[in-house]
């Protein structure tokens, strides 16, 4: 990782809206910024934005994200779902189809 960030008070989107402490963001305005980044960097399409990070079919992004991103997969055997802690608990809280 690189140097620790530090929230300025104003919105990490751009639109100059005040936050609270500790906050990078205005409500909502993490979905509105990574939209944009991918739009302003990635031509607008995810698939854009994995392959210039050296993602697609044959690298796994979600595998990368289970190796050094925090991410975990399902406890059930069989099961490929992955996602941050509190994603996973839940999905695993739910019934899971068996595998044979």
């Amino acid at each position: 990782m690189s140097d620790r960030l530090i929230p300025t008070g104003f919105c990490w989107c751009g639109c100059g809206t005040e936050t609270g402490i500790g906050s990078f963001f205005a409500r909502g305005h993490d979905k509105i910024a990574e939209a944009a980044l991918v739009a302003a960097e990635y031509g607008g399409t995810v698939p854009r934005l994995l392959a210039a990070h050296g993602y697609g079919p044959d690298k796994s992004v979600t595998a990368a994200a289970v190796t050094g991103g925090g991410w975990v997969r399902c406890s059930v055997p069989g099961c490929t779902y992955t996602g941050a802690e509190a994603s996973v608990r839940n999905h695993e809280a739910k019934p899971h189809k068996e595998t044979a």
